[in-house]
């Protein structure tokens, strides 16, 4: 084991350039990756595309394993340069620690099913955070660090006291073995006198003003910004101006700084009335209020409804097909529960206090036709649709939701109405809902166009196969 060790840690110098430049190639790929595929711009524009994007971002955070565990063999012996250098010791400290956070939260997030739902906003939570605050820092520690600042010969600000004596420089044709050569070209002394060599031949001329100026210090004129100063104050202040606000946001939607559903009805666009009035469970919740927060996913830009252009229906192939305004819509007989919301991206919201009119009574009065297959829904956006079974719409627990936790619900949820259906994951509860449709055949919905799975059960569904003639 100790000659393994050792042969792994031969030229580790080398070996630790490699380390630094592969997880720099790997941290720009999860940066650029996890950025689109949060960003409401790219769910739209990149369709399926986006499944291929979210496997490349799980491919390549767990290839960013292999460096983190190569650096951990050659770590003691790096360890051992860093003796006298807290800062740099801080900076691998903080660099290993948000490797190793966004790995282990990563995993979790791509085995969400297996790990559970608290697990996963955990995760997500963490996984969140440690982006929004070690990527500016991690851009910012690359940009200032690269080989040109490195280099001493490049740097605009150095201050010389040039010694009273001009050096001796040896003569080019000093008799040296090659050993020699080879062994001394690496000391301090050596480096320092090629230095010395160079800049001698370079001045010329100044020799001879140096002579005559024996005793005296020259100093260059010092810039009051050096060259090194200002890449990083510039970077710095562009890093805040870009993310900072980007941050803040996160910050209050998902540490719950004005992010409650009150905010969000202040808000809210939608210009309904009368407002729904809430049942004495739902004020307040029977489920004690909903646990967690959502997060706003959205194909197309949030639309705004109105008494002049909000309608329901429910046609297709039914017996009655019907349509509402909102008036007689809100005046519907509605009952109360209370279900959990599984996002397929990893995050939960618990005890959610749903009020509203389940789905099988809508069946029941339109009565359905010979031939019916599916129940297809329409989001009011235009744009988004799914469907389930006829089997599966038998479900007691599917709801068409009014209000959530005794309040109407806001746009941003998917107000004035929405679609809940809490055994599967939420991209079946389409949003906005305003027609029900019964159809004769199956149909592929928005995601599962864009390869989301038909079924979307949540693992341990209790009704999977229901009993169609249950009431």
């Amino acid at each position: 084991m100790k000659l393994w060790l050792k042969k792994m840690r031969k030229g580790y110098g080398k070996k630790l350039v490699s380390i630094h430049a592969w997880n720099a190639w790997i941290v720009v790929i999860l940066s650029v990756s996890g950025l689109m595929l949060i960003g409401g711009f790219w769910r739209e524009t990149l369709g399926i595309g986006r499944v291929w994007l979210k496997w490349l971002h799980i491919a390549v955070g767990l290839a960013m394993l292999a460096p983190v565990v190569y650096y951990l063999f050659l770590a003691s012996k790096h360890w051992k340069q860093l003796r006298n250098k807290p800062w740099q010791k801080a900076n691998t400290i903080i660099v290993l620690a948000l490797l190793i956070g966004w790995l282990l939260s990563g995993i979790i997030l791509w085995q969400f099913k297996l790990a559970g739902p608290r697990w996963s906003n955990a995760a997500l939570l963490i996984h969140d955070l440690l982006t929004w605050v070690g990527l500016p820092y991690i851009i910012y520690h690359s940009i200032t660090r690269t080989r040109w600042l490195k280099d001493s010969t490049r740097r605009t600000f150095q201050v010389s006291e040039p010694s009273t004596q001009i050096p001796s420089v040896p003569a080019p044709n000093t008799p040296s073995s090659d050993t020699e050569e080879s062994e001394t070209r690496s000391t301090p002394a050596a480096m320092s006198n090629l230095r010395a060599d160079k800049s001698f031949h370079h001045q010329g001329g100044q020799l001879q003003d140096l002579n005559r100026n024996k005793g005296s210090k020259i100093e260059k004129p010092q810039p009051v910004y050096t060259r090194r100063t200002f890449i990083r104050s510039a970077v710095g202040i562009g890093l805040a101006v870009t993310l900072g606000p980007t941050f803040v946001s996160w910050v209050g939607k998902n540490l719950k700084f004005d992010n409650s559903i009150d905010s969000m009805l202040e808000n809210d666009p939608n210009q309904l009335v009368p407002l729904p009035q809430p049942l004495s469970a739902s004020s307040p919740p029977i489920g004690g209020g909903a646990e967690g927060h959502f997060r706003v996913y959205t194909v197309t830009p949030i639309p705004s409804f109105s008494n002049a252009n909000w309608s329901f229906r429910v046609d297709g192939l039914v017996e009655r097909a019907q349509i509402w305004n909102w008036e007689q819509f809100v005046k519907l007989a509605r009952t109360v529960q209370v279900s959990d919301f599984h996002c397929v991206t990893g995050w939960s919201v618990y005890k959610n206090t749903w009020e509203g009119i389940p789905l099988k009574h809508f069946l029941e009065k339109a009565g359905l036709k010979p031939g019916a297959h599916s129940v297809k829904f329409y989001s009011g956006d235009g744009v988004y649709t799914d469907a389930i079974t006829l089997e599966q719409a038998q479900m007691d627990d599917i709801m068409i939701a009014v209000m959530h936790d005794g309040k109407p619900i806001p746009a941003d949820l998917g107000g004035p109405v929405r679609l809940v259906i809490p055994q599967m994951y939420a991209y079946k509860s389409v949003k906005w809902l305003n027609r029900i449709e019964v159809i004769d055949s199956e149909h592929i919905g928005y995601w599962e166009e864009r390869g989301y799975d038909k079924d979307a059960w949540l693992s341990g569904a209790s009704q999977r196969f229901p009993n169609i003639t249950g009431s």
